[in-house]
């Protein structure tokens, strides 16, 4: 991989994680612990991502908003789901 793909590939990375932050602002305290993308990245695509949120409070509250983005054209194709152990899947 080329040293100018690599530069690229880590500002899209830093970016990605801007974005994250900047859309948990609206809380009073920083609420994201830890963000995993779960595909690689590829140009003008999108990836899923997994995140790890510092406290349950503030997964509920996301949980009960998460409704409203069906509603919002801009955000029609964003997906939100508690992730479940093992054994919650097997019901």
């Amino acid at each position: 991989m080329g040293e100018n793909k690599l530069k690229e590939l880590q500002n899209a990375r830093k970016q990605e994680q801007e974005e994250v932050q900047d859309s948990t602002q609206e809380m009073e305290q920083e609420v994201v612990e830890e963000v995993i993308w779960l595909e690689r990245f590829s140009e003008g695509g999108r990836r899923p991502m997994k995140v790890r949120m510092r406290s349950q409070m503030a997964v509920e509250e996301i949980m009960i908003r998460r409704g409203k983005l069906a509603d919002d054209t801009e955000h029609k194709d964003i997906w939100i789901t508690r992730d479940m152990n093992l054994e919650e899947r097997e019901k």
